[in-house]
C-alpha cells in the first residue's frame, strides 16, 4: 500500500500511535511454555523470544511461515570526504551482484526460507555532504521513508531489513553521536577496512557533521546526518510495526537508523530484537542504548541484512519448539 503520510509531522503521529503486543496472546504463549516437555527454562531465551513472538502475532502457538528480507541501498555525498575504503560505485555494483543472487544476503534468505527484495535509491543522486549542511531535505527524508515503508509485505509474519551504501558506517556514527553524544572517536570503527588515518578522517568528518547539524530529535537527526537507505531502513521497521510483525535488527548501521525512531517515539523498537552483534567497534555500545541483548555473536562485519538473516533461523527454530513440542499432558508425561 502507499505510505499514508506524506509530510514528517504524519509520521510522527503514526510513530506516536504504536500497536502493543497482544496481552492475551502472551498469556496463552506463556501458559503454553509452562507446560511443555522440559524442565521450566530449559531453552533459556528461547522460551522469551517464543513468548514475545507470539504476542505480537497475536496467538499463543504461532508459526513463521514468511518472513522477508529486504536490502536498501543508497549513496552518500559525505564519501567525498575520504570516508571509504571503496568508491561510492561500489554501491551500484553490489545492487547488481544482489539482484543476480551472488552475495552472502541471497544465500543467507534462501537458507532461512525468506522472501529477498532489494531496492536502490536515486544511486545517481548522493545525499548531500553532511559536513556541510542536511545531508537530505525534508521531502527527500519522507520520500526515503515511503519507500521502506512501501516495501514491506502485508502478509510478511518476519522482517529483516538491511543495507548497502558506500560511505553509511559514517553515518551511522554520526546519528549515534547525535543521539548519545561522547566523542566521534567512540562511534567510529573501520568499516569496509580503513587504516588509521582513515579512522581519523571519519572522526572528524563526525566531528564536522555534529557542528554542521545541531539539531536533535530522532527524525531530524535522520534527516540531517543518515542517508536514504537507512531512512527507508526506519520507514520499513515502523510499517512492521503498524502491522505487528516482528522485526530482527541486523548490524551497527541498520541498529543507527532504528535508533531515530527510538529517540523519536520511547518504545518504538518493542517489536524488533537484535539479530547480532557485529565487529564493527560501536555496535556492543550501540546495543546497549536500546537495550537489546543480541542473538549472535561471530564477528560478522558485512551488512546487507547478512547477521539478521543467519537469525531468522535461531527464531524459527525457538518458535518450532514452542508450537511444536507436546505439553505434559499431551505426551502423558508426569510433570512431577
Amino acid at each position: 500500500m502507499s505510505a499514508p503520510f506524506s509530510t514528517l509531522d504524519a509520521f510522527r503521529s503514526l510513530l506516536a500511535n504504536c500497536v502493543a503486543p497482544d496481552q492475551v496472546a502472551l498469556d496463552g504463549a506463556a501458559a503454553r511454555n509452562g507446560q511443555l516437555t522440559k524442565p521450566p527454562g530449559a531453552l533459556g531465551r528461547l522460551e522469551d523470544m517464543a513468548i514475545w513472538y507470539a504476542g505480537w502475532r497475536g496467538t499463543a502457538r504461532p508459526e513463521i511461515a514468511a518472513p522477508q528480507v529486504i536490502v536498501f541501498a543508497g549513496n552518500h555525498g559525505v564519501t567525498a570526504q575520504g570516508v571509504s575504503a571503496f568508491p561510492a560505485e561500489v554501491t551500484e555494483q553490489m545492487v547488481i551482484n544482489f539482484q543476480h543472487g551472488g552475495a552472502a544476503i541471497n544465500q543467507l534468505a534462501r537458507t532461512a526460507g525468506a522472501k529477498l527484495s532489494v531496492h536502490a535509491l536515486e544511486l545517481d543522486r548522493p545525499t548531500a555532504d553532511f559536513t556541510q549542511g542536511p545531508a537530505m531535505s525534508e521531502a527527500e527524508l519522507v520520500t526515503a521513508l515511503a519507500t521502506g515503508w512501501e516495501a514491506v509485505a502485508e502478509n510478511t509474519d518476519l522482517l529483516v531489513v538491511g543495507e548497502m551504501g558506500i560511505g553509511n558506517t559514517t553515518a551511522a556514527a554520526a546519528l549515534a553521536a547525535a543521539l548519545y553524544g561522547g566523542e566521534a572517536e567512540d562511534w567510529v570503527g573501520r568499516g569496509t577496512g580503513v587504516d588509521d588515518a582513515g579512522l581519523a578522517t571519519k572522526a572528524r568528518v563526525v566531528r564536522e557533521g555534529l557542528a554542521a547539524n545541531p539539531g536533535r530529535g530522532g527524525l531530524e537527526v535522520l534527516r540531517c546526518l543518515g542517508g536514504r537507505e537507512l531512512a527507508a531502513m526506519a520507514g520499513a521497521i515502523a510499517r512492521a510495526r503498524s502491522l505487528s510483525i516482528p522485526v530482527i535488527l541486523d548490524g551497527f548501521i541498520c541498529c543507527a537508523a532504528a535508533a531515530t525512531l527510538e529517540a523519536a517515539e520511547a518504545g518504538a523498537l518493542d517489536h524488533a530484537l537484535a539479530g547480532h552483534v557485529s565487529a564493527e567497534a560501536a555496535h556492543a555500545a550501540l546495543l546497549g542504548k536500546l537495550g537489546k541483548e543480541p542473538m549472535l555473536s561471530l564477528g560478522l562485519r558485512l551488512g546487507e541484512a547478512s547477521g539478521g538473516a543467519l537469525a531468522i533461523n535461531i527464531l524459527k527454530s525457538a518458535i518450532a519448539c514452542h508450537s511444536g513440542m507436546a505439553t505434559f499432558a499431551e505426551a502423558g508425561v508426569s510433570d512431577g
